[in-house]
C-alpha cells in the first residue's frame, strides 16, 4: 500500500509501506506472536481439535483493560513474509485445526489476503475465522469477501463515552455496528456441520466489564432487536484486572457473580436463544496464551524462501 494508511477507522495516514508505524504501532509487513492450536474459543470454533489461531501483533484499539496487551502494544512478535504466513495456515490445517483463526489481522489485511489466496491455491480447505475487536471500516472488510467464512467480532460498548474512556475511540459503537452489518451480509445465516462446528456465520462477543452492567444490557438489546437469530452471541465473564488498569480504579477488580448473572438473565429476558455463557473459573490469567512466537518461524530443516 502506497501513501498513508487508511485501513482502519483511525485513518492515521502513516506511510507504513516505508516503515512508519501506524496507530496500530506496526509497519506494513505482518508481525505475529503465536500460531498454534487454540482451545479456548467458543465450542463451535475450537471443538476438541482446536482452532488454528494466528495472533498478530499490534492493534487499532488501545483498550486500557486489554487482556493481550503485550501483543496489542506491539511489544512481542516477529516479522513474517506473505509466503511464510501462507505456510503457517497450511501447517495449522495439517495439525488438525478446525479453522484458521485470524486474531486482530485488520492492519495487515493486504498481506493476509495474499497469503490466504496463496494457501487456498495450495490446498487450504478449512474455514477462515476473522477475529476482531470490532473497530473496522466496511470498505476494508469488503476486501475479504469470499475469503472469510466465520466472523468473530467484539461489540465492546454501546456507549460512546465508555468507548472514549477505555479505548480512545468515541466512534467505536457506530463503527462496530456498521462493521457488523457488513459481516452479516457476507456470512448469511449460521451454518453448522453434523458435529456442531460452525462452518459459516457470525458470533458477536461481549466482555462484561465491572460496573458496566447497564452498557452490557444496551449491547444485548441492540443485538437482539437488530439481528435476532441471524447471529450467535458470546457473553464473556473472563475479564481479568491486570496491572495496567490501575489508573482506572473502577476496572481494578473482577466482574462479580451477581453482575455477570444479571447480564445473562437479561439476555434470557429478551428472549435470546443463541447465547454462549462462560463458567466462573474463566476469569484468570491462565486463559491468556503465551505469546512466545510458537509456530511463527519455519520448522528447522526447511529452506527459507
Amino acid at each position: 500500500m502506497s501513501g498513508g494508511c487508511r485501513l482502519c477507522p483511525r485513518e492515521c495516514m502513516a506511510d507504513r509501506a516505508k516503515g512508519e508505524l501506524g496507530y496500530c504501532r506496526m509497519p506494513m509487513e505482518p508481525h505475529a506472536a503465536r500460531a498454534a492450536l487454540h482451545y479456548w474459543e467458543e465450542p463451535c470454533i475450537s471443538g476438541e481439535e482446536g482452532s488454528g489461531a494466528v495472533f498478530f501483533s499490534g492493534c487499532t484499539l488501545r483498550c486500557v483493560f486489554c487482556q493481550n496487551h503485550e501483543i496489542a502494544a506491539g511489544k512481542v512478535g516477529k516479522r513474517i513474509s506473505t509466503r511464510r504466513l501462507s505456510e503457517i495456515f497450511l501447517e495449522l490445517q495439517e495439525q488438525g485445526a478446525n479453522n484458521i483463526n485470524l486474531v486482530t489481522a485488520g492492519h495487515f489485511l493486504p498481506s493476509v489476503i495474499r497469503a490466504l489466496k496463496m494457501a487456498r491455491g495450495q490446498g487450504l480447505k478449512i474455514p477462515v475465522v476473522y477475529n476482531t475487536g470490532g473497530y473496522e471500516k466496511t470498505e476494508t472488510l469488503r476486501m475479504l469477501e469470499g475469503l472469510v467464512d466465520i466472523w468473530l467480532p467484539d461489540l465492546k460498548y454501546a456507549s460512546g463515552e465508555l468507548a472514549k474512556r477505555y479505548s480512545s475511540a468515541a466512534d467505536y459503537p457506530a463503527r462496530a455496528k456498521e462493521a457488523l452489518a457488513e459481516m452479516v451480509r457476507q456470512a448469511g445465516p449460521p451454518v453448522f456441520d453434523d458435529r456442531g462446528m460452525m462452518k459459516r456465520g457470525v458470533i458477536v462477543r461481549h466482555l462484561v466489564l465491572p460496573g458496566c452492567v447497564y452498557d452490557s444490557k444496551d449491547v444485548l438489546e441492540y443485538l437482539h432487536d437488530t439481528w435476532g437469530e441471524q447471529i450467535q452471541v458470546s457473553l464473556m465473564s473472563q475479564y481479568t484486572p491486570l496491572p495496567h488498569v490501575r489508573d482506572f480504579p473502577e476496572l481494578d477488580r473482577r466482574v462479580t457473580k451477581e453482575e455477570y448473572r444479571e447480564v445473562v438473565e437479561y439476555a434470557l429476558f429478551l428472549g435470546m436463544k443463541q447465547v454462549y455463557v462462560q463458567m466462573e473459573d474463566c476469569a484468570r490469567e491462565s486463559f491468556i496464551p503465551a505469546f512466545d512466537c510458537r509456530g511463527i518461524q519455519r520448522p528447522a530443516g526447511l529452506e527459507d524462501r
